[in-house]
C-alpha cells in the first residue's frame, strides 16, 4: 500500500514536472522567463522547454501592434487659449525584456509621455497655429518621444491627432467675434455701395448737366443761324427775332398750360406789340 502511495506521488510528480518544463509560446507573444529571480531568455513562438522549480515564465509579452488611446485634456496655447485636444498611438514591444524591466507599466508610462509632451508642443503655438497644423504637431510629437520610448523596447509607429477644439468658453467667445466680424464687414459693404451709388449718382447729374448746357448753346447757336437765314432773306432785323421770339413765347405758354397747377394761361392782348416792345428794348441796348 505505501508503495502504491509512492508511485502515485511520483507521477503527480512527473506531470506537474512536465506540465512546468514544457510551455506552447503562440504566435504574436513571446515569454520572459527568470531563473532564479534573474531574467534569462526569452521564449519565442512554438514548443519550449524550461527547467521547472528552477525557471519560471515571469510575464507574456504581446508583439502585436498595440492601441493606446491618449486621454483628452486642456492645453494652453500661447496667446492663452484654452483647447481640447486628445490622441491616439500605435506602438509595437521590439525589446520585451526592456518592456518589462525598463519601466513599470510601459503603456501607462507612454500615455503620459505623449500627454506631457503634446501639451508641451501645443503651449509653444497659438490658437490659429494648433488649430491648422495637425501634420506637423503629429511629426513634431514622435520626433519627440520616440528616443525614449526605444529604451523601453518599444517603437512608435505612429500618432494620430484624433480632435483639438476649442473649450466651450473658446467657442462662444470665437462666435462673438466671428458675428461682430460679420457685421463689421457687412457695414463696410453698406457703406461702400452707399458711396459708390451717391458718385454714379453725382457722375449722373454733372453728365445730364453738361449735356443740358450743351443743349443750350446748340439750341442758342440754332436760333442764331435762324435769324441769320431769316434777316437775310427777309433784310428786316425786327421781323426774323419776333418771329422767333413770338414761336418761344407760345410754346413756354403751352409747357405752362399742361402742368397740374396752372389753371389760367393769359396770352397778351398784342403779341405783336409785346414781342416789339421785348426787341425794342434789345436793340436799344
Amino acid at each position: 500500500m505505501e508503495a502504491l502511495n509512492v508511485v502515485i506521488i511520483l507521477a503527480l510528480l512527473v506531470v506537474v514536472t512536465l506540465y512546468k518544463g514544457i510551455n506552447i509560446v503562440p504566435q504574436g507573444e513571446e515569454w520572459l522567463v527568470e531563473r532564479l529571480g534573474k531574467f534569462s531568455r526569452v521564449l519565442k513562438p512554438g514548443l519550449n522547454i524550461i527547467i521547472p522549480y528552477i525557471e519560471a515564465v515571469r510575464q507574456k509579452i504581446t508583439t502585436r501592434d498595440i492601441i493606446l488611446d491618449i486621454p483628452q485634456q486642456e492645453v494652453i496655447t500661447r496667446d492663452n487659449a484654452v483647447i481640447l485636444t486628445n490622441a491616439v498611438a500605435f506602438v509595437r514591444v521590439t525589446k520585451p525584456e526592456n518592456a518589462l524591466y525598463g519601466v513599470e507599466n510601459f503603456r501607462v508610462a507612454i500615455q503620459q509621455l505623449i500627454m506631457t509632451t503634446l501639451r508641451s508642443i501645443l503651449g509653444e503655438m497659438s490658437l490659429d497655429e494648433a488649430l491648422s497644423n495637425r501634420e506637423h504637431i503629429k511629426t513634431k510629437l514622435k520626433d519627440a518621444i520616440i528616443d525614449d520610448v526605444a529604451d523601453w523596447g518599444v517603437t512608435v509607429k505612429s500618432v494620430e491627432i484624433q480632435d483639438i477644439n476649442p473649450s466651450a468658453s473658446m467657442q462662444a467667445s470665437m462666435e462673438r467675434q466671428a458675428a461682430a466680424e460679420r457685421e463689421r464687414r457687412a457695414i463696410e459693404t453698406t457703406a461702400e455701395g452707399n458711396k459708390n451709388a451717391a458718385i454714379l449718382e453725382a457722375d449722373g447729374k454733372l453728365a445730364a448737366a453738361e449735356r443740358e448746357a450743351k443743349a443750350q448753346i446748340t439750341l442758342a447757336n440754332a436760333s442764331a443761324e435762324a435769324i441769320r437765314v431769316i434777316s437775310d432773306n427777309i433784310q428786316d432785323k425786327e421781323l426774323p427775332a419776333m418771329f422767333l421770339l413770338g414761336d418761344r413765347y407760345i410754346n413756354s405758354l403751352e409747357q405752362i398750360s399742361k402742368s397740374d397747377n396752372s389753371k389760367f394761361v393769359i396770352y397778351p392782348a398784342d403779341l405783336q406789340g409785346a414781342i416789339k416792345g421785348m426787341l425794342g428794348n434789345v436793340f436799344k441796348k
